[in-house]
């Protein structure tokens, strides 16, 4: 079967948008109608005109699909993409760490499920953390999950950052060892960080930025070679926005098998069967809108 085809019509036939994480397989990205940055997609899947959207993507992204556009019917293809950051709190913990930390603002990233946001006064991305933290009156915050995207934000403000312990199991696990591993093997290479890896790593980057950034600033830079300290999926875009650029991922196995879990047949089922719904209690879904449309307000920087 031509999943690839067969897709396209079925996507026709329901009336959906189908939007693609930025680290998706190719073969998803290459259906898709829109790729970007979970945020971003949800956003521009609560601006389409289709009923039907399908968001190849992990758990906690279909969830604010659906919470920003609950007239539509939000489809996940495959149920087991999640986030094993995102999994490391609940609202309840969240409800324990503000206990312990009265009088505190609490931001969440947005890599975090409905309860959390819904547990949250404000939301931010990769991009936008640094002025979301800006922004806020109190001297005192909570961020939540990822310690490093929170240490990595603390450099920008006065303010007492008070990190949760989550963090991203792939960013997290590379090393200063392999960055100079890589620099010595490439020395006229950039290194660009997305800003969930280690500080120690961070450090060492010639550029810190978001999945988003990291394709713009790619594309402007005068450079030839990058290593690259996200996962492996953003290199599709990368390879086809810039032929006669080079990308060297910082390890091997720089890969998020939660998002490659996402296959064609997977798409092809759920807009088959319009099977794999997703939604939010509607109490939940109302706190945690409030909290992303806080940070919405606020500018984005990459």
């Amino acid at each position: 079967m031509d999943y690839k085809a067969e897709i396209k019509k079925l996507a026709k036939e329901r009336d959906a948008v189908i939007l693609a994480h930025n680290y998706q397989i190719d073969d998803i990205q290459e259906i898709a109608d829109i790729v970007g940055d979970s945020l971003g997609l949800s956003i521009e899947a609560s601006k389409t005109n289709n009923k039907v959207i399908v968001f190849c993507g992990v758990h906690f992204m279909a969830e604010t699909a659906h919470m920003l556009a609950p007239e539509k019917t939000v489809l996940l293809p495959n149920l087991d993409a999640g986030c094993p950051m995102a999994d490391m709190i609940t609202g309840a913990k969240l409800r324990e760490f503000k206990a312990q930390h009265p009088g505190a603002t609490t931001i969440c990233y947005v890599n975090s499920t409905a309860e959390v946001k819904a547990e949250s006064d404000l939301c931010c991305t990769s991009g936008n953390a640094v002025n979301v933290i800006k922004s806020v009156d109190t001297d005192k915050i909570i961020f939540v999950p990822d310690k490093n995207l929170g240490h990595y934000v603390s450099r920008f403000t006065d303010k007492e950052i008070i990190l949760y312990p989550g963090f991203c199991p792939i960013h997290n696990r590379l090393t200063p060892k392999q960055i100079e591993k890589m620099k010595a093997k490439y020395p006229d290479a950039e290194f660009v960080a997305h800003p969930e890896c280690p500080p120690a790593v961070v450090d060492m980057a010639d550029h810190i930025c978001s999945t988003s950034g990291l394709y713009s600033y790619c594309k402007q830079s005068s450079a030839k070679q990058f290593i690259i300290g996200t996962e492996v999926g953003v290199g599709y875009r990368l390879r086809k926005e810039n032929p006669d650029k080079e990308f060297l991922f910082a390890y091997d196995s720089f890969i998020c098998k939660n998002m490659k879990k996402t296959t064609l047949k997977n798409v092809y089922d759920c807009l088959l069967n319009m099977s794999n719904e997703i939604t939010v209690d509607a109490e939940v879904s109302r706190k945690a809108v409030t909290c992303i449309e806080r940070m919405l307000a606020i500018p984005r920087n990459e």
